[in-house]
């Protein structure tokens, strides 16, 4: 049984996907879009992997820079992204449940890493002091 995908609505794509995707269909990198807007690269991946979002000022920023309405980053509805070509618009139920469990595994397993990352700085910090 196939299911009608609305491929950046709330169910399938989160915030940072919906900026992913229409930076991507603007033709732009990271580091060209995070120049634009005047951010640290490190900012915008935080919010493309959804561990952060953006102050008002540059969600409208990024907004105008991307093409696509405010409220179509925030909850995918509005002025955005078409489905992507050659879909149809079409999965099975298990498929997407599928995309969206790896989606958000994707997003614990970055957090992970984080966390490490900030335990490995604070133990190097710890070895300096005993030093």
């Amino acid at each position: 049984m196939n299911d009608t995908t609305d491929w950046y609505g709330p169910d399938a794509a989160t915030f940072g996907d919906r900026i992913a995707a229409s930076r991507e269909a603007a033709g732009m990198g990271q580091e060209k879009l995070a120049r634009r807007m005047g951010i640290k690269l490190k900012t915008l991946q935080g919010w493309e992997n959804d561990l952060s979002e953006p102050r008002a000022n540059k969600l409208q920023m990024l907004a105008g820079l991307l093409n696509v309405s405010m409220g179509w980053l925030l909850t995918g509805e509005g002025e955005g992204l078409a489905a992507p070509e050659g879909d149809g618009g079409t999965l099975p139920a298990d498929i997407n449940e599928a995309l969206l469990e790896i989606r958000a595994l994707k997003t614990q397993i970055q957090t992970a890493g984080d966390r490490l990352g900030r335990l490995e700085k604070t133990l190097r910090q710890l070895l300096k002091e005993e030093a």
